[in-house]
């Protein structure tokens, strides 16, 4: 596909790294010459400087050729213009980044529908829905759900004293009593899709499918079901603070948020009263110390510097934090995190270009089964996705056992209605059935690329 992305910052680099890998045409509009000089010499992209909501400058990028245009600049406004010229020049789908928390769902709505907008993003929101998941199963250092909430996977991070060091996948089966499944684990670096005579390790990442009612039996089962946070601590008073926040009062959390600017602190007091709001630098352990921060439930960090994340996530944890979140956008970073012992690192570039990947893999889809949901996991080294069966699927009524299916890709759960079945060898794919799929290093567009 043509793609046009305007704005080159965090998340336009993010998304033309993604989009790149996808082997799509890809445009790319933005002001300064110098970031356009840097975007060319990594990536086979056409670069066009100058201003998105200008016409001779879209006119440049064949704007009426393109069929999605991303808008991710600074500017909402920007963006919305952007897209509108777009779209009344010829562009097919259009996307613009609306940050700002003064427009609400209607007003969103409203600039939509007026705009011809395909899709507004809010990477902030976004990424305070990100962190929220994570806060309400705090065992987990990630979780996607597929199909309206009735089948899940989340990673889970094995301590090196785990009661699962040594088993087998089969024996572990055999040993619980939750209906799930292991569907990836990443061991140093290197991402395994498992047999069931693989041997778990200590330190070890897993990915597990299942309903949340089994995904809790078994947590319960394993000693790892943390208590539920009441009283959670975030370090900066970000756009992300903000919506994390309003969740957390909503879903009757305390939350405590420290931030030194002080007209930030006041603009938080008046959209948020019950937040408890300290004016104080939250990067000071004294600070922290005095705000009670072995006594909280959870720690999320979410200042504008990366390093200070992590300092002060590893100090939290140190502190005895049951749970610690990180806000980390450089991937070099995020693995000195890891390394670290940090399980729990979140990227909102990373977030949003996984999710702009998907909106695009379903545009170029064909008209039979295509991909309803699809995840990047594992340090995005496989995806997980999620397609609805058409009748012409050939593996329909073929019991999954008789499958030829294609190296490394497993068939994780098919949801029929709205009940999720784990797959057994006898189990069958049926007209209507939603199916998830999980690949490795392969670019799935249909559900019949899984067949060899």
């Amino acid at each position: 596909m043509k793609i046009i992305i305007v704005g080159c910052g965090k998340i336009g680099t993010a998304l033309v790294d993604s989009l790149v890998s996808e082997e799509h045409d890809i445009v790319v509009i933005d002001s300064d010459r110098k970031v356009l000089e840097e975007i060319n010499n990594i990536y086979d992209v056409m670069c066009v400087c100058g201003n998105g909501a200008d016409s001779d400058v879209l006119e440049e990028a064949d704007a009426n050729k393109a069929d999605l245009f991303i808008a991710v600049t600074n500017s909402d406004e920007l963006n919305m213009l952007s897209c509108f010229f777009a779209k009344k020049m010829g562009a097919e789908h259009t996307v613009a980044r609306i940050r700002k928390t003064d427009y609400n769902d209607k007003s969103l709505t409203f600039m939509k529908q007026t705009l011809s907008l395909s899709m507004p993003i809010n990477p902030e929101y976004r990424a305070a829905k990100e962190f929220y998941n994570i806060l309400k199963m705090p065992s987990a250092v990630k979780i996607e759900t597929f199909s309206s909430g009735n089948f899940e996977m989340i990673e889970l991070k094995l301590k090196q004293d785990s009661p699962l060091h040594g088993m087998t996948l089969s024996e572990m089966r055999g040993k619980f009593k939750a209906n799930f499944l292991i569907c990836a684990v990443q061991r140093d670096g290197k991402v395994f899709i498992p047999s069931g005579n693989f041997t778990l390790q200590g330190g070890d990442k897993i990915g597990l499918t299942a309903n949340q009612t089994e995904i809790l039996k078994l947590l319960k089962e394993l000693n790892l079901i943390q208590k539920q946070t009441k009283n959670v601590m975030i370090l900066g008073g970000s756009r992300i603070s903000y919506y994390l926040a309003k969740r957390l009062l909503n879903a009757g959390n305390n939350v405590k948020i420290i931030e030194q600017n002080l007209e930030r602190c006041e603009e938080i007091s008046e959209l948020l009263p019950s937040v408890s709001m300290i004016h104080a630098d939250g990067t000071q352990q004294e600070v922290l110390l005095e705000e009670g921060i072995e006594r909280t439930d959870a720690f999320v960090a979410l200042t504008g510097i990366d390093e200070e994340n992590i300092l002060i996530s590893y100090f939290a944890q140190r502190k005895g934090v049951p749970k610690v979140i990180s806000k980390v956008n450089r991937e070099e970073l995020a693995q000195i995190a890891d390394d670290m012992g940090l399980d729990c690192v979140i990227s909102p570039k990373k977030l949003i270009a996984n999710m702009l990947t998907r909106y695009a893999r379903a545009l170029e889809n064909s008209m039979g089964s295509k991909v309803e949901t699809l995840y990047k996991l594992m340090d995005s080294n496989i995806e997980a996705l999620e397609f609805t069966v058409s009748p012409d699927f050939a593996g329909v009524q073929t019991p999954l056992k008789e499958l030829s299916l294609k190296s490394q890709i497993l068939i994780a759960g098919i949801i029929r209605g709205r009940t999720a079945i784990i797959p057994a060898g006898d189990d069958v794919i049926l007209p209507g059935d939603k199916v998830i799929i999980i690949a490795g290093q392969k670019k799935l567009q249909d559900l019949s690329d899984i067949m060899k």
